[in-house]
């Protein structure tokens, strides 16, 4: 018999993958992992914390331990390293708002087919980033990515060294985390973040609670189409690539060329494919996601990006790991 005989069993866990998200996000609603952090750490305490039935309690800390979130020695629990840094609440580090982003999409994406049959004639430019993403949807959206973004924020300004630049454009900046970052770090930076007009009002919210409102604003506008600012030396586009066609990334990266100040820097943070587009699976996943949202987004290589650059002007374009299997930062220079 072959040793490399072929089953179901590769199949069946990728089919059964929804019932693992499912599990990780109670967690998170229930509060389990912060209980355990708390010492509630064994079945009857932690349902008690979670106000569930011990039997539940058991079903989910079991599923949860063979999931390998939760760690058990006899009767008692601990949250796996991650877990307890990202997932306990009240800590700086808490991503369980995150850990929650895609569940609305839950429904929409069990329709996929459907989604997938969509003719190109019926998709739009922003997808889910339509007229109706009101003010409190902006709020409830960056309430999931704020802490992941400031993250990404952080891990970019260790990166780059932007002593001597006067000020950043940071386009689709949500938030405005990568702004206010850079405001912290250099006394003499100011910036503008660009995005949509209820976007806008909540990054205005998020700086004035960081007290940079004197150096970084926050102003509508579509960066597709717009006039953009024409006294920067930095230009930011993060974790947005994806919800965009070719044609128009490649429309925007020559604007951002034609507006940067000589001698700028241009820094495309994004979920990009390596040029075999074989993977990684997170970037491909961000580009099928955008036939949930009905957008002519999809996932970009890196050959992709680079070439939209190069044809734009940018030189010395060169490519830097950014959060390894995720993000990727390609960076070109105006002359």
């Amino acid at each position: 018999m072959s040793k490399n005989r072929v089953d179901t069993v590769r199949l069946q866990t990728m089919v059964k993958g929804f019932w693992e998200s499912a599990a990780l996000m109670s967690g998170v609603e229930l509060g389990l992992f912060t209980a355990i952090s708390k010492g509630q750490n064994t079945i009857d305490a932690a349902a008690g914390a979670m106000g569930i039935e011990v039997e539940n309690a058991e079903r989910l800390m079991t599923a949860l331990t063979a999931m390998d979130l939760l760690e058990r020695e006899g009767d008692k629990f601990a949250n796996a390293p991650d877990v307890e840094r990202f997932l306990v609440e009240g800590t700086t580090s808490y991503a369980g708002p995150w850990m929650l982003f895609g569940k609305p999409a839950w429904n929409e994406w069990g329709n996929l087919t459907q989604h997938l049959r969509q003719p190109k004639s019926e998709q739009k430019v922003l997808g889910k980033y339509d007229d109706s993403f009101t003010v409190e949807r902006a709020r409830e959206y960056h309430a999931a990515t704020y802490s992941i973004g400031m993250g990404a924020a952080r891990r970019f300004h260790k990166q780059v060294d932007l002593t001597g630049r006067t000020r950043i454009m940071d386009l689709g900046g949500g938030s405005g985390c990568y702004c206010i970052t850079a405001a912290n770090t250099y006394p003499e930076m100011t910036a503008v973040v660009l995005d949509l007009p209820s976007v806008a009002v909540v990054a205005r919210e998020f700086i004035a609670e960081h007290n940079v409102q004197d150096r970084v604003t926050a102003e509508p506008c579509d960066f597709t189409a717009d006039a953009l600012p024409t006294d920067t030396d930095v230009a930011i586009m993060a974790s947005n690539l994806p919800i965009y066609s070719r044609e128009i990334i490649a429309g925007v990266v020559s604007r951002v060329y034609d507006a940067l100040l000589p001698g700028g820097e241009f820094h495309l943070i994004g979920e990009i494919l390596d040029d075999d587009r074989c993977g990684p699976i997170a970037p491909a996943l961000w580009g099928l996601s955008e036939a949930v949202s009905g957008s002519t987004g999809l996932a970009h290589s890196e050959g992709d990006v680079v070439g939209y650059l190069t044809k734009a002007g940018f030189s010395d374009v060169e490519t830097n790991e950014f959060i390894p299997g995720t993000l990727t930062r390609i960076t070109g220079f105006k002359k």
